[in-house]
């Protein structure tokens, strides 16, 4: 598992967001507080509090350096 900080802080990011990680077939979460959602889930990214980074763990050991260089742009 990978775990980093990323920031979604717009609409048109969140969508670009969830359209990139849906490509990959291993699991995503984001992690805000208490809360644990779906990093796929484009409605569970929107019950966040997107003001601040978020942490995002990545679920997966054979793709990791395509995943990590989509993910690039997301970084906080």
């Amino acid at each position: 598992m990978k775990t980093l900080q990323i920031s979604l802080n717009s609409i048109d990011k969140v969508k670009a967001f969830v359209n990139d990680i849906t490509k990959f077939d291993c699991d995503f979460d984001l992690v805000s507080g208490r809360y644990v959602i779906d990093a796929k889930s484009i409605m569970g990214i929107f019950s966040l509090d997107l003001s601040k980074p978020i942490t995002l763990n990545v679920h997966a050991d054979d793709d990791i350096s395509e995943i990590m260089e989509i993910l690039s742009k997301y970084i906080a």
